[in-house]
Order: C-alpha cells, then structure tokens, then sequence
C-alpha cells in the first residue's frame, strides 16, 4: 500500500521539473527543489479517493468482501496453535538421514542444503508418500522426497496452485462466487457464480490480473480451523458454505491464502505466486453447481500455467498442429460427417464417411470371426425392468432416453450387455457349450448433456464393436489375457507403419473409389 502511495506521489513530485531553467546544466540540482516542494498535502485526498488495491488494475477494485474475509483470517491466524519444535530424523530418497527441527525445519530448508538448484526447481515434497508444502514446517520423523515440475504430483500441484490465481483474478474481474477449482490432467480450471458472462475477450484481463499477482510474489500461506470458523469465514458464498456443511463438525478445515485470495483447500501448495512463469486462459464454458442441471448455472474459465514461458510456448505449438489435426475440421473439409440441430449428437456419414465407417466394420467384424466370436443382433430398446435389473436405471437415468409404451416405461439401450444376457439366458445351456462369444454392432444411445457433446468422441447416438464372453470360471484368466491381446493386435493395426494405417492416413483418403 505504501508503495503505491509513492506511486501516485512520483507525478506530483516531478510537477515543479520544467519550471527552474537556472539548473539546466546540472540536471541533479533541479530535483531538489521538487523534493522539497512536495506537495504532498494538496494530493492526498486526491489518491486517497481511489483504494489502493488499483495500482494494479485500476478497472477492477478489490471487492468489500473481500477484505471483510481477510480481517477474519487474520484473527483466526492469531490464533493457531504452533508446533512444538523438537529434533527430528528425516530420510531421504537416497537413505541419507538428516537432522532437522520439527515445528521449523522445512522440505525447502532440507532441499536447499542439498542443491540450490533443487531447491530452485522444487514444486512440491513428499513426506512419507504424502504430499506436503515445501514450505511448511516438518513435524515428526519421516521420510522425505523434493518433486520438480516434471513428475505427476508436480504438474498437479503446480496446476492447483494456478487455479487459485485464477480463482483471485476472477474474483476482482467479476466480484465472483467462487465454486471449485481443481487441477486437471493438462492445466486447470476454476467455477465462478458471476452477474456478467465470462467471454474470450476479457481473457486479457483476466491474464493481466494474474500477471500482477505472479509479481507481487504472495507466499501460500495454510491454516487450520474448526468448521463453525470456516462457516463464519465464507458467510458470503453459499456454494462454500454447501461444501464446509458436507464436514463433519468435530473435523477441521484447511485453507489456503495468497494475497486477498483465501479458498477451502486441502493443498499442498507452491512456495509462492512468483513460481509462475507462464499463464494463459484458455477456454471458457457454462456448467452447473455440482454437475447437476437442476442446480445453479456457473461460468467455467480453464487455464493453463508452465514454470517456464518456453514450454508455454511448446505447449502452444503442439495445440496448434492438433487443432489443425482436429477430426472435426477434416470430416467438414474431407465431407465426411456432419451434425445437425435437428438431431443434436447424431451424426449424418456422407458417402465418403460412409465408405470409411464401413471398411472400418470390415476389419473388426473379421477380428472377431477369426477369434471365434459370432456376431448377433439385439433389440434397440428395453422394458425398465431390465434396466432396473442390471443396476443402470437406478445409476444412469439421467443418461439414458425413455419413454411410455402402452403404459409400460421403455428405455432406449446405452449398452449391449443386459440384451446379450437375456440372449444367452433365453434356453438352458450346458457347460459343454462354453464358451459362447457374442459380438454386436447395435446402435446405442445416451442422453449426454448438451455442453459434453464433442465431434465424434461424445454424442447421443453412436455404434461400438460390443462383445461379451459366457465361460466357466476357471478359464475367467484365459479370456481376459487373450482379449487384451486381441486389443493390443487391433491398436497396432493403426500404428504410422501399418500400411492399413497408411492407407487411412492419406489427405486424399475420401476421394479414393
């Protein structure tokens, strides 16, 4: 606060510059009219008027509940209970025992007597295979592991920690109710109940908010409270105040603060903001509270994040060559498929896609002659009372489309396997029949949400090389080995140096007859 002060006061001070033209050869001696001038008490009220949280980003102040929140924090951290610091014994990957003080010593600490390069480099530590901040205090003996970004905890760690600058711009962007923001695979993203709809062009401010916040270096800092606390802390946002209510209410609660930012979190986290070299919104959606449609709809902004602007960058280049790769584009280009409004999720194979799709059902149909199986074919949809026996009606409901039939409730299959049930059980079957493999390429269909739907990789209507093995249980390991062969053999047809996969792979592979 102080420094944007001086900020504010630097323009004021340098007012008087242009007016003493005795000094014009010394350009050292007109400052100190100006410094002495400082006018400092007609400015004041002026730069007082604007909080100063805007030095940063002027357009987007910190909102009142937020540093309502903040006091709160403060007082709940006045009151945590430190460690009691004893000696400790700490082990590390290589059995290399060091000693350390419990309640002080840190895995940073440890990482920095071992290489400041290690240090540099750490993401995260692992005590007794758990995860654990590098920054806090070690509390007993254990075993001790520092992880870089390279290794699956580090990515998801540094992608966690990024969703919380993520959650802090959105925040002062929107004055937003966060939701949740976890880690992913590849990057991050976070929910926010916002007035306004986030869209592509408020990325850069929402990239310049988080830039801002990487500068300013806000260490993470972790607390521990008691549930009536964290109630009391995030009284102003009832999707946190849903989750903290799932506690039980003699466990505790753990939060995690940078900056204004203060979020439920389980953590670890990073040392501090500064570890974030490369940040980027990536794309943004609506979704619901909780992932149910009966439920509050949420703007969702994914991000990524890299603790290096190279491989950012990279990062970049491979999107590039996949989106140039993407199924979608080449089925329009190719005039392979298509997707209509009439029939969302659907899709309509042109004659192209047609030639493709069927030649593709060559291939698999005689894999699976040449396996022994034998193809069937099963109805398309089912009285309920299978679907209630098989367990799908009482789990997937929402994901299956029914309907009334003369009274009697029907449902269209999502799968083949409840129908290659009934098949095999329509006659008694002696052991001696064993083993009876079904294959079918029936249409199934699933009533996905409108927003998952995806080219060819997530629709409602779709046909799968399905097939179910009958066997004894004794022959159960057989059939799993030989089936994960039969898989793997079906993959490697479709390796760059299959000439089958060759033929596929040709730009002008459509236009062949």
């Amino acid at each position: 606060m102080e420094s944007s002060q001086a900020q504010q006061q630097q323009p004021a001070a340098a007012k008087p510059k242009a007016a003493p033209k005795k000094a014009e050869k010394k350009a050292p001696a007109e400052k100190k009219p100006a410094a002495e001038k400082k006018p400092a008490a007609d400015k004041k009220p002026a730069a007082e008027k604007k909080p100063q949280p805007k030095k940063d980003s002027p357009d987007f102040p910190i909102p009142s509940f937020i540093q309502e929140r903040a006091n709160l924090y403060e007082e709940l951290k006045k009151n945590a209970k430190p460690i009691e610091e004893k000696p400790i014994k700490v082990i590390l990957k290589d059995g290399k025992v060091v000693e350390a003080i419990a309640g002080k010593t840190t895995p940073f600490d440890i990482a920095k007597s071992l290489s400041s390069t290690l240090a540099n480099n750490a993401v995260v530590a692992k005590v007794d295979d758990k995860l654990f901040d590098l920054f806090r205090p070690l509390e007993q003996d254990g075993l001790l592991e520092i992880l870089d970004f390279n290794t699956p905890e580090g990515k998801h760690t540094f992608w966690h920690s990024s969703a919380h600058l993520l959650g802090q711009a959105l925040e002062r962007r929107y004055e937003a109710n966060l939701c949740i923001g976890p880690a992913l695979n590849e990057g991050f993203y976070y929910d926010a109940a916002t007035n306004d709809l986030v869209s592509d062009a408020h990325y850069q401010d929402i990239e310049k908010l988080v830039e801002d916040i990487v500068k300013q270096k806000q260490p993470f800092e972790r607390l521990v409270v008691s549930k009536a606390d964290a109630l009391n802390l995030f009284k102003f946002n009832k999707y946190k105040i849903e989750i903290i209510g799932k506690i039980p209410d003699e466990d505790t609660v753990t939060l995690y603060r940078c900056g204004t930012f203060i979020d439920l979190c389980r953590g670890p986290h990073l040392p501090n903001t500064n570890r974030i070299k490369a940040f980027k919104v990536t794309k943004n959606s609506s979704a619901y509270w909780l992932g149910k449609a009966e439920n509050d709809s949420l703007q969702r902004v994914y991000g990524i994040s890299f603790p290096d602007g190279k491989l950012l960058k990279e990062w970049e280049e491979f999107q590039a060559e996949a989106a140039r790769r993407d199924h979608r584009l080449i089925g329009k280009h190719q005039e392979l498929f298509f997707f209509h409004p009439m029939s969302p999720g659907s899709c309509f194979f042109l004659p192209h896609g047609a030639r493709i799709y069927n030649k593709l059902m060559e291939l698999i149909r005689n894999e699976y002659r040449d396996r022994g199986f034998t193809e069937v074919i099963t109805p398309n949809m089912f009285d309920v009372e299978l679907w209630t026996t098989s367990g799908h009606w009482q789990n997937y409901q929402k994901n299956m489309f029914s309907f009334d039939v003369e009274g009697s409730k029907f449902a269209l299959k999502p799968m083949n396997c409840p129908g290659h049930c009934l098949m095999f059980g329509h006659r008694p079957r002696s052991y001696r029949e064993l083993p009876v493999r079904y294959a079918d390429f029936g249409v199934l269909h699933r009533n996905e949400f409108s927003g998952a739907l995806t080219g060819l990789t997530r629709v409602r209507r779709f046909q799968q090389d399905d097939a179910h093995i009958f066997c004894t249980s004794d022959t159960v390991t057989t059939f799993l080995l030989s089936s994960s062969l039969f898989l793997t053999s079906s993959n490697q047809l479709f390796s760059k140096s299959t000439p089958f996969a060759q033929t596929f792979s040709q730009p002008n592979f459509a236009d062949r007859r």
